[in-house]
């Protein structure tokens, strides 16, 4: 520690390049953090997928309806406890950019189903009994300040025409990582407004014993094959899985940006901190003829780029946890439980001490292997 004000004066001897060396290491963490935060937060919706609920769509894509009528059948199939439905809504609310999920559901079947989100016998039971009623996610309720009784106004995209509800539930997450950007409505409301048409986008089956889960959903397939409206059934896990499969291998393009990003401000660090060396070649020189043995040089070099890279570090990673957790970020809505987590910050920090040590490596073995006789000729 008694070499902490010496290393700290070399560090800031030029201020403006400390500053903006800390600054473009501090936006490389952001970005890192940010990067990391769009995998955990789709993982974190995977690890709430239920094992003994199963997705069936339409085996052609999921933009196309299944008739109402297959919700009998598909109770009446062994292993299968109870039967729900559902519809992408798609409404806007103010405007395009408060954009949110919304689902239309079975009023009866559906929010039981999930039990993960907690909602009062009261709650559900207004629900159901009125059609225009709605319930909402509670970053929903943080967001818009919404309550029992708000009304609230969806202009209808796929639906049209402008949609009246009134909210009379909450729904609250029981763990952390669960999304709750959404609005839920009932489907009997859009089913009577649109002539009842019948058909339901997804149907929500829960099975009695997670473990027959395969053999569960392909009787479902077999039984609607050949139909005009054949299904595709599958775990809640595969289908969330399908919704990251449309953009692409994730990792592999995370992973290929955040290396880029890291080796490029890593060379922009390495440079500074050699030009600082040269610069202090003299008193490298100066201090080795004093007598300070050429480990302790080795590591006050080390230490000041270290210091440098973990400042930088540490405010990225601080800025990024207050954009995103402090602000409740959502990103519209498209991530689930956008939160930047300690194993992030915890990546981020060791990005930054690597940075700051291998920035620090080629000065400092330069000055370990300097000549008193030769610094003092080179700098006179």
């Amino acid at each position: 520690m008694r070499f902490l004000p010496f290393i700290l004066r070399n560090a800031l001897r030029s201020k403006r390049r400390t500053i903006l060396t800390v600054l473009s290491i501090l936006v490389s963490m952001f970005l890192f953090c940010t990067i990391r935060t769009v995998i955990t937060s789709f993982d974190a919706s995977l690890e709430t997928a239920d094992a003994a609920r199963l997705i069936a769509r339409r085996s052609t894509s999921l933009t196309f309806f299944l008739p109402l009528s297959y919700k009998d059948r598909l109770a009446q199939i062994p292993g299968v406890s109870a039967v729900a439905y559902g519809v992408w809504f798609g409404g806007v609310y103010i405007d395009e950019r408060h954009f949110f999920a919304q689902y239309a559901i079975d009023a009866d079947e559906y929010v039981p189903m999930y039990s993960e989100y907690l909602t009062t016998p009261e709650e559900r039971e207004a629900f159901r009994r009125e059609r225009t009623a709605c319930i909402v996610g509670e970053k929903l309720v943080e967001k818009y300040g919404f309550k029992a009784g708000d009304a609230i106004t969806l202009r209808g995209t796929i639906f049209p025409g402008n949609w009246d509800l009134t909210v009379r539930g909450i729904a609250r997450a029981r763990t952390k990582n669960l999304d709750t950007n959404f609005l839920l409505m009932r489907w009997d409301l859009v089913n009577e407004r649109m002539g009842r048409f019948n058909q339901v986008g997804w149907y929500v089956i829960k099975l009695s014993d997670p473990a027959r889960a395969g053999e569960v959903a392909r009787t479902i397939d077999a039984t609607f094959a050949n139909s005009p409206a054949e299904t595709k059934t599958e775990t809640e896990k595969a289908f969330q899985l399908g919704f990251l499969s449309m953009l692409g291998n994730i990792r592999a393009v995370v992973f290929a940006i955040g290396s880029a990003i890291v080796i490029a401000i890593l060379l922009v660090s390495m440079n500074t901190m050699m030009m600082a060396a040269r610069e202090r070649t003299r008193e490298v020189a100066v201090l080795k003829a004093l007598g300070f043995p050429d480990g302790t040089v080795l590591a006050m070099i080390l230490a000041e780029s270290l210091l440098i890279s973990l400042t930088g570090g540490i405010l990225g990673s601080a800025l990024a946890r207050i954009v995103y957790d402090a602000s409740h970020f959502t990103a519209g809505g498209f991530f689930p439980s956008f939160v930047v987590t300690g194993g992030t910050i915890a990546r981020a920090l060791g990005i930054a001490a690597a940075m700051g040590l291998l920035s620090g490596a080629i000065p400092a073995a330069d000055a370990f292997r300097l000549r008193v006789v030769d610094a003092l000729r080179h700098a006179g």
